[in-house]
């Protein structure tokens, strides 16, 4: 059934023009069907080009039984990618293959209006500069208007503005069902369509987000399913571990005593006792995030905290919410609000103790600083366990796709973060011809990585190369330093448009990289991945080194203290093969489509002279390789 829907004369076919079947596509699609029939666990490495989408949303639509309850869940590692599907593949599929079930999109708590704190920040910018209110006043009619209330619908406002966070509510703030707005809440009513949905679009944010929820025994936010697709599923560890785990931020402090503020503003004038030990928080609050003295960056709690300094400021904020609790003690009953803001503030103590018991083993303890607020983190070294446990208690099949689950052939890496010991894993190549479509170089001569005045020699050597792709191209970077300084060399040193990561949002600067036409982009780790420019748009991916995280990040600071324990080598068993999934992401970028062409560039002599470097080649495609800049220029210049 599932080969002859995607036959030359098949029902895809009919739907789309210019179809050609391609036999890797055709294989994951059977492997997928047989995988939901049976109820087991489905690994697919699928390349770039394989049509990975169609292949396990036909066999998923194909299953469905209308007197069967069970749902599908997709989940995506992306928004922009939920409403690809949602938007533009399922429709079509649904037409093609007559699937007669109901579909739905939910999205997390943020990305939807809340009209109550809509309401309540208006009431508050009153005094406001005049910008701030006609903003707000847009965006009330907006609310009056739409359907979904997905405040990605608002296209007069940034999708990085700092008003969001004062419109959308989080699981500290909402209300819940004592909210005035609750009846016409967005989130809600989404939540109640996605329960009733037959086949519901989700991100894996949102998956372990209701894993949480569920353990808490009060609710859930998706539908029991009898499939499982996780489509981007090289992400899954990293999101699993922190969903896993817990973390308090000062952030969460801070937005707590706003509201126990508002609450006294707007209710109870005669409470100033209560407004002053608010305040007391929001101070303290401020003053812990100082105490970490850095910009921004990652570090280790477990190490940060036996600081003398820090166990001050520690036991200030413990006291501070311990004297804020007593004090709306006095006040519970007066307000909805402040009876929120006091159960908040008893989780935010018990979560700031706990984060503070270092000592606990099988957990690494790390904070994150950035601008403007801290957050700490206590991480389970390993999520295998866990995770294999939710696959073990649903009688569904779990499939588990994308362009880079393995490691020069191999998926124990993937396997062993998630403990798939019993998945069946299949790798199916890329149809594209990588022979005649691509060059890979590694030029010679190049400083290594960590030199002073690296920046610089990749400007100088590589600005040549850029005019002869007549811009289009992605510098792809390791880390924001290097990628500011070579913003900073190529715009001094070319006359065709710099972009920069960062000064515009992600898409605003994928449109603007399309509509010039002759751009470089330089970026960091969000271009690495979910980024499609197909045709010649992008004709050369430059790469400044191998991807290899730093062992001080915390997340893989945890794993490495995981593989010492299990007595593997933390390099091979959990760098290296991090390393390479990353690499092959980056490389992704730049053959989308069966006409493209491009050259490949990796700034990183260690692909030549040292050992692992093999592993990252014979993990890529068939590429022609050089290491020469003079053969990529001329290759650039005959591409078109």
């Amino acid at each position: 059934m599932i080969s002859s829907f995607f036959a030359k004369h098949g029902a895809l076919s009919q739907k789309l023009t210019h179809y050609i079947p391609r036999e890797a596509q055709v294989e994951m699609a059977e492997e997928v069907a047989s995988a939901i029939d049976k109820k087991t666990q489905l690994l697919v490495e699928a390349e770039t080009g394989t049509g990975k989408t169609f292949a396990y949303l036909a066999p998923a639509l194909l299953s469905y039984n209308k007197d069967n309850d069970a749902s599908i869940i997709i989940s995506t590692g992306s928004k922009a990618l939920q409403e690809q599907l949602y938007l533009k593949d399922l429709p079509l599929l649904i037409e093609a293959t007559g699937f007669t079930g109901s579909v739905s999109l939910l999205k997390g708590r943020s990305n939807y209006l809340c009209r109550e704190r809509l309401n309540r920040f208006m009431l508050e910018s009153q005094r406001k500069e005049k910008a701030l209110q006609i903003t707000l006043v847009k965006i009330k009619n907006w609310s009056l208007k739409t359907k979904m209330g997905d405040v990605s619908e608002i296209d007069f406002l940034a999708e990085d503005a700092f008003i969001m966070s004062a419109i959308t509510s989080n699981n500290d703030n909402c209300l819940g069902r004592e909210c005035p707005c609750f009846e016409d809440c967005f989130i809600v009513q989404a939540r109640k369509k996605a329960m009733q949905a037959d086949l519901l679009v989700i991100n894996h944010h949102l998956f372990f987000a209701d894993l949480a929820v569920k353990e808490t025994g009060f609710g859930e936010l998706i539908p029991e399913a009898k499939v499982y697709i996780f489509d981007e599923a090289h992400q899954l560890p990293d999101i699993a571990s922190i969903y896993f785990g817990e973390s308090l931020s000062t952030r969460q402090l801070i937005d707590l005593a706003k509201d126990i503020d508002f609450v006294y503003r707007m209710e109870l004038r005669e409470a100033k006792q209560m407004a002053k030990a608010a305040d007391q928080l929001r101070v303290s609050a401020l003053d812990f995030r100082l105490a970490f003295a850095m910009d921004k960056g990652t570090g280790s709690w477990r190490e940060k905290s036996k600081q003398r300094l820090m166990q001050l400021h520690v036991q200030r904020l413990l006291q501070v919410m311990q004297f804020l609790n007593a004090v709306l003690l006095e006040r519970l009953g007066k307000s909805e609000l402040l009876d929120h803001c006091f159960e908040r503030l008893a989780t935010f103590s018990l979560l700031f103790k706990k984060l503070n018991d270092v000592n606990s083993s099988g957990f690494s303890y790390w904070f994150d600083c950035s601008a403007q607020h801290v957050t700490l983190h206590i991480t389970p070294l390993s999520v295998a366990t866990r995770f294999q446990l939710e696959c073990n208690k649903k009688n569904a099949a779990w499939i588990f796709t994308s362009a880079t689950l393995s490691v020069k052939g191999e998926f124990t890496h993937f396997m062993e973060l998630l403990g798939l010991q019993k998945s069946k894993a299949v790798q199916l190549s890329s149809p594209f011809n990588y022979a005649e479509q691509t060059l890979f170089v590694v030029p010679r001569l190049l400083p290594e990585p960590g030199t002073p005045g690296l920046a610089n020699k990749l400007v100088e050597e590589l600005a040549p190369v850029i005019r002869a792709s007549k811009g289009r191209c992605f510098f792809l970077c390791t880390s924001h330093a290097m990628m500011n300084q070579l913003a900073i060399g190529f715009r001094q040193t070319l006359t065709l448009p710099v972009l920069l990561q960062g000064e515009k949002s992600k898409q605003a600067l994928l449109k603007e990289f399309v509509e010039h036409g002759n751009a470089l982009l330089v970026a960091t780790n969000s271009f690495w991945e979910g980024v499609d420019v197909r045709g010649q748009t992008l004709s050369c991916v430059i790469i400044d080194k191998l991807p290899f995280s730093s062992p001080e990040e915390p997340l893989l600071k945890a794993r490495i203290e995981d593989a010492r324990l299990k007595g593997k080598d933390p390099f091979f068993d959990v760098q290296l093969p991090q390393a390479v999934i990353a690499f092959k992401q980056g490389i992704g970028r730049l053959i989308r489509a069966e006409k493209d062409k491009g050259v490949l560039i990796v700034c990183d002599n260690r692909l030549v002279t040292r050992k692992y470097g093999d592993l990252f080649l014979n993990s890529l495609p068939a590429m022609p390789r050089t290491r020469s800049l003079k053969n990529a220029i001329e290759f650039l210049k005959n591409i078109d």
